[in-house]
């Protein structure tokens, strides 16, 4: 008899070994996180039989641990949008999307979401999901309130605002305090259990089982230390990416070892090794979300970056995510972020950032010389930019008028960023190739039967991560759980 010793998510069980059925079920969903619980309601809608494993004790995921962000437009804008004074345009919601995408974005997925957004939201909000109707116009991490429509990208940021008019997209749940994701989850969970899918929990997915053609006819999974076979006519991997396996993100994303700080709960990779156990392509693994919290207070963006030769990298004003990952292609650990007086607003950075004075000064001279930079390197970058900023120009870099203002009023002070420092979060975005219905597909993109993917185990919206913005990861996640359910709900039978 097989122990679960004798399995692994790096290959497949062989239907031919099987030696019982012991469940038996339409859908079988692996994980219980956004793209799960929506996969699960949108299966059970359709007539099927869904059963759902997951390995913690408890529903959630990494979407729990989020700030509860949808990221939604398009279709003239939501109404939180056209309540704020935005039109938002599907074709410049789709635009931004599709440059958001990066240089391997997926045209057909960013369409479909694009067009089906305003759709999504209201499916939410029917899930339960509540929506305030409400607009921080401020630049904020997330609200603290249980305010709603917030920026959360580069929309108004060079070259992003040239492909596509700006507009707020980030829609957050309606929670007060951090991490309105647990609420958004909290939700989802409810009504999965409302409609009576059968959840089982601390149930590891050890193997997918597949017969020699590699169809994929069901799973293994460790309930209670044993090892059961489950018989599905569709297995749906949710199981979040693989940012805790640090051997897999050493492989394929070793730039993101930097970020000490990995989000996620459950993300060892698993979903994405069953799905490549059965001839799945695995694209974008390079790919992940990373970021040091810089801001609010908003005035901090008006400051500048520098690098350990004492220059600038990148527009300031775009996204935290973005600068981030230009900052972890500098050379070195040392990065400074430049204030005036005008500009630094102390004890406002929340105290996880970690970001603290590294140095200060009368003169950017005295700046330059206690952080040790060459002669001249510091006060020249310093010099170029406040003599454009006071024209309103940044022809280097381009950042918004609204933020350029000279730094020239002392005290002046460099904030530590050091990447072996301050906390640098990420996460992955690398997965699974799927279509936008969420079957999996081989390297000749040819689909796998009985196989789908969604969430971070699959490559989604979200694939660059200088392109992202909050919000993404759980309008892809819970946008394509629900394609993915209903697809394999619609399946024909296995059969064998």
């Amino acid at each position: 008899m097989a122990t679960t010793a004798d399995f692994s998510v790096s290959r497949p069980c062989p239907l031919s070994q099987v030696p019982r059925f012991d469940f038996e079920t339409d859908v079988a969903i692996v994980g219980f996180g956004a793209a799960g619980s929506c996969a699960a309601i949108e299966a059970a809608a359709a007539g099927a039989k869904v059963m759902l494993f997951e390995v913690s004790s408890g529903s959630g995921g990494a979407a729990a641990l989020s700030g509860g962000e949808i990221y939604v437009g398009g279709g003239g804008g939501s109404l939180q949008q056209r309540t704020a004074g935005f039109e938002d345009r599907t074709e410049d919601f789709y635009q931004y999307l599709l440059m958001a995408g990066g240089p391997n974005a997926d045209a057909a997925k960013v369409r479909l979401y694009a067009d089906h957004a305003l759709g999504h939201l209201d499916w939410l909000a029917a899930q339960g999901v509540e929506f305030k109707n409400s607009y921080i116009a401020e630049r904020v991490m997330e609200p603290l309130t249980d305010d709603c429509l917030v920026w959360t990208g580069s929309e108004e940021a060079w070259p992003f605002a040239q492909a596509a008019r700006p507009a707020p997209r980030g829609h957050t749940a309606r929670q007060t305090g951090w991490s309105a994701g647990k609420y958004l989850m909290d939700m989802l969970a409810a009504r999965v259990n409302a409609i009576g899918v059968d959840v089982r929990f601390d149930a590891r997915a050890l193997a997918l089982v597949a017969d020699e053609q590699q169809r994929v006819h069901g799973l293994v999974v460790r309930i209670d230390g044993t090892a059961r076979y489950v018989r599905a006519r569709g297995v749906v991997l949710c199981a979040g990416g693989f940012i805790m396996n640090r051997e897999m993100v050493r492989r394929h994303a070793p730039h993101l070892l930097r970020a000490d700080n990995p989000i996620g709960t459950t993300d060892n990779g698993s979903g994405v090794c069953m799905g490549m156990s059965v001839g799945g392509a695995a694209i974008n693994m390079s790919e992940g979300f990373a970021t040091v919290p810089w801001y609010p207070p908003g005035s901090l963006v008006k400051g500048i970056f520098v690098n350990e030769r004492g220059q600038r990298f990148i527009n300031e004003d775009c996204y935290h995510g973005r600068v981030t990952q230009f900052i972890l292609e500098q050379p070195g650990d040392r990065i400074w972020l430049l204030q005036d007086q005008e500009t630094y607003a102390q004890g406002l950075l929340h105290e996880t950032a970690r970001v603290e004075i590294g140095a200060a000064g009368d003169s950017w001279e005295e700046i330059e010389q206690e952080l040790q930079l060459p002669e001249g390197t510091l006060t020249a970058t310093v010099a170029v930019y406040n003599r454009h900023a006071a024209r309103g120009e940044d022809p280097l870099f381009h950042k918004a008028q609204k933020w350029l203002k000279p730094l020239d009023k002392p005290p002046f002070v460099a904030l530590d960023c050091r990447v072996d420092h301050a906390h640098y979060s990420a996460f992955t975005l690398g997965g699974l190739d799927t279509l936008p219905t969420g079957e999996v597909l081989t390297e000749e993109r040819k689909v796998i039967p009985g196989l789908y993917a969604a969430g971070r185990t699959a490559c989604g919206l979200p694939r660059w991560g200088k392109g992202y913005s909050s919000g993404m990861s759980i309008a892809d996640s819970t946008f394509f759980g629900r394609q993915a359910g209903r697809q394999a709900a619609r399946a024909a039978p296995a059969g064998g």
